[in-house]
């Protein structure tokens, strides 16, 4: 789910009008399906990858991480790049980026071969999302038909997970999972052949890029989520997870330098020194760690667990979506009434109850009995910290800083969610080791003569055994991502200062290229 950046409002180039308009708005529409929509499509064809291209489960999330990273460290600066380059080329750029990785992505034989190409298609998103986003003020007049416009967009980003779930499993389920990338490339495709037709070029602004912050930003973190996946896999005392746990710490240093002194710095270091704002990031910190890791597990578990088909474990997670929809609305509703920290409270101790029972998973539990109640309580408290934390992000920022104040709160969320999938991958890959020692014995105790020849071969446990390791680690990861949300709900406590009489105030930062909920 990704929260569009607001866009800094061009009036140079002349807006599309009729039918001309619709068109332009299906393909900025398209555009933000198909980046929003690969999230969650790839998603669904986890397990099938993760055997197709003999991923380890640690390994796998990298598969996530290498879109998440790309996309979230370089998103303000792909937005950098349409106001001095100019929009529509840079959409066109990122489209054609985009697609290309997704026909790599769905050809490759290797592992690296396609983290490179989901790293290819997260640079690619990175230029083609905010780019489109801003679009829209350049193509629709201000008033009912740009905010029309505007709802369209929100509306394809908050409803493209859903979307992207039940299109993966139908991919996965008829074809292969490489269809989850080749059904970019079409539609890729026809956005580059209509949009230079459709769509006007808006007028280039003088300016910097802070490619240096960009970089050094992204590194770090890769570094960092390196670190603590090498762990997972090795240990704490192994001397590469340590060697990348200081590098991050000193290419991290680098980076808070070098946009201290950048005369345009691609991460505005000021917006983290207004409380209710810094408080907004960490609770969205928290709360993407939280989700990517949730829906990461619970695919696997669903599918190599219960045994679901990719098609029925896309429809075992819409609940999730149509909740979240309804939290928001609810939320959205009685803001003017009790303010927006209430719902920032109350939505992440919703979040860590859900999580919390989601513990409980065990190698025997069933989805009616242990998934789908878990799912519909976090769920909620996703769609009413969405809403609050959105609103949140844009309290008392100057009308020409809201595109950065927004690009911030959907840089947060992805790197939020890398950084807290690789934590949850270790607790889950120590978690699974102990428990794979325990099983182990058990099996061989047990096993006949062929049975341990195979397992001696292959060195994998059959599936009885071998799901109490996956269900072990599983529900250990669930901890820490209660954990996370506890820390959201003690954060939006103790460090959010705003009153039901202050959103009035807060709202007068949001245009009509305000943020959309994702």
């Amino acid at each position: 789910m990704t929260l569009p950046r607001s866009p800094s409002v061009s009036r140079t180039a002349a807006p599309k009008r009729g039918d001309g308009g619709t068109i332009a708005l299906l393909v900025i529409a398209g555009c933000q399906l198909m980046v929003v929509l690969d999230i969650t499509i790839v998603n669904i064809a986890l397990p099938q990858i993760q055997r197709s291209l003999d991923f380890s489960t640690t390994g796998l999330s990298w598969v996530v991480n290498a879109y998440t990273l790309a996309f979230g460290g370089l998103l303000l600066l792909g937005g950098r790049t349409g106001d001095i380059l100019g929009r529509r080329r840079m959409f066109m750029i990122g489209v054609a980026l985009f697609a290309l990785a997704s026909l790599l992505g769905g050809l490759s034989q290797n592992s690296w071969q396609l983290l490179a190409a989901r790293a290819l298609q997260g640079l690619g998103g990175a230029i083609a999302s905010p780019t489109a986003l801003s679009l829209v003020s350049t193509t629709f007049r201000e008033g009912p038909e740009r905010n029309r416009a505007f709802g369209v967009f929100a509306a394809v980003s908050a409803g493209g997970g859903a979307i992207g779930l039940l299109v993966g499993g139908m991919l996965v389920e008829w074809l292969d999972w490489r269809w989850v990338f080749f059904v970019n490339v079409p539609i890729g495709l026809l956005i580059l052949l209509v949009a230079p037709r459709w769509i006007g070029e808006s007028e280039r602004r003088p300016g910097h890029f802070d490619v240096a912050g960009a970089l050094t930003s992204t590194l770090g973190v890769v570094l960092l989520v390196y670190g603590f996946i090498r762990a997972a896999q090795e240990g704490w005392g192994d001397a590469l997870t340590l060697a990348s746990f200081g590098a991050a710490l000193v290419v991290l240093a680098v980076f808070v330098l070098v946009e201290r002194r950048s005369r345009q710095p691609v991460t505005p270091l000021r917006m983290f020194t207004d409380r209710n704002r810094a408080g907004t990031y960490g609770m969205m910190l928290s709360l993407a760690a939280a989700i990517f890791g949730m829906f990461f597990f619970l695919t696997l578990f669903v599918q190599n667990v219960l045994g679901f088909g990719p098609l029925r474990a896309g429809l075992a997670f819409l609940p999730v979506s149509a909740v979240i929809a309804v939290g928001a609305g609810v939320t959205s509703q009685l803001l003017p009434r009790f303010g927006p920290k209430p719902f920032m409270v109350l939505g992440a101790l919703l979040s860590a109850a859900g999580l919390g029972w989601l513990t409980l998973t065990d190698a025997h539990s069933t989805y009616a009995g242990s998934v789908l109640g878990p799912m519909l309580v976090l769920g909620l408290g996703m769609g009413m910290q969405f809403v609050s934390l959105t609103l949140m992000a844009l309290s008392g920022v100057a009308p020409h800083e809201t595109g950065a104040a927004s690009g911030l709160l959907n840089t947060t969320q992805q790197v939020g969610g890398s950084l807290g999938l690789s934590l949850l991958v270790t607790v889950f890959g120590t978690a699974g080791r102990d428990e794979a020692r325990r099983q182990t014995a058990d099996f061989l105790s047990r096993a006949s003569v062929p049975e341990r020849l195979r397992f001696q071969r292959t060195g994998e446990l059959p599936p009885p055994w071998a799901h109490e390791v996956l269900t072990a680690g599983v529900s250990a990861a669930f901890v820490l991502a209660a954990v996370f949300a506890v820390v959201g709900a003690l954060v939006a406590l103790l460090v959010i200062r705003v009153r039901p009489g202050d959103l009035e105030r807060i709202q007068g930062g949001l245009g009509p290229g305000g943020p959309g909920h994702g």
